[in-house]
C-alpha cells in the first residue's frame, strides 16, 4: 500500500478484515434463508414465520406424483416412500442445525400424538449428515416422544423432491402423491392446522 505510514498500513488492513468479517457475515444470513444456517439464536423473523398456518400450503388442484426416493429409519433400515402406502404422510425435510426446524420439532411431536396412527404418520426426514446419532441425541433434548428417526445423509431426497429449503414439509396422500408442501416452520397442533389436516385425512 505506497503512500501510507506503517501504522496507516495495519490501521487499514485491520479495518478491510473488519469488512470482510461483516460480509461473511451477512452471506450466511443470506444462507440461512435457504435453510443451511448453523443453529444459534432465533431472530424475531424467524419466530413471526413459526406462525405459518395451514393457509400458507400450496395445495395442487390434482394429486402430483412423486420420484422415487430412499431414506433410512433409525435403526438403518432402508425404506422408500411406498412403505408409507395406506396412510396419509406429512413428510417433513429437516435438519438440526436449522433453527426454525428445532422450533417447530415439538409442535410436530405433539401433532404426531394426536393424530399419528394406521391412518396418518409425521415422517421427519432430517438431512444431517452426521447421521442417526445427532437427531437421537437432538430427540432426546428436548423430549421428543412420539417421533420415528428418519435420516437421508447424503440429502439425496430432498434434492429429488426438489426441497429449496428447510423445513419443507409435503403432505402426501395414501398412494403416495403430492397434494400440497410448504416452505418454511409451522405451529402444526394449533387447531386450524389439526382441522385442516382431518380433512385431507378424511378425503383420501
Amino acid at each position: 500500500m505506497t503512500g501510507f505510514a506503517p501504522g496507516k498500513r495495519a490501521k487499514f488492513a485491520s479495518l478491510a478484515i473488519g469488512v470482510l468479517v461483516l460480509a461473511a457475515l451477512a452471506v450466511t444470513s443470506v444462507i440461512y434463508v435457504g435453510g443451511n444456517r448453523p443453529s444459534g439464536a432465533a431472530t424475531s423473523s424467524d419466530r413471526e414465520a413459526a406462525t405459518t398456518s395451514s393457509r400458507s400450503f400450496v395445495i395442487h388442484d390434482a394429486p402430483q406424483p412423486l420420484p422415487e426416493i430412499a431414506f433410512e429409519g433409525g435403526n438403518g433400515q432402508a425404506l422408500t416412500l411406498a412403505d408409507f402406502n395406506g396412510k396419509t404422510v406429512l413428510l417433513n425435510i429437516w435438519a438440526t442445525w436449522c433453527v426454525p426446524c428445532r422450533e417447530e420439532m415439538p409442535t410436530l411431536d405433539a401433532l404426531e400424538a394426536q393424530l399419528g396412527g394406521p391412518g396418518f404418520e409425521v415422517v421427519p426426514l432430517s438431512v444431517d449428515r452426521a447421521g442417526s446419532a445427532v437427531v437421537r441425541r437432538f430427540y432426546t433434548e428436548i423430549g421428543i416422544q412420539h417421533l420415528k428417526l428418519y435420516i437421508d445423509a447424503s440429502m439425496q431426497a430432498s434434492f429429488n423432491l426438489a426441497a429449496v429449503g428447510l423445513p419443507t414439509p409435503l403432505l402426501i396422500d395414501a398412494q403416495g402423491r403430492e397434494l400440497g408442501r410448504l416452505v418454511g416452520p409451522a405451529e402444526w397442533d394449533t387447531p386450524e392446522m389439526i382441522a385442516f389436516l382431518n380433512t385431507h385425512l378424511t378425503s383420501n
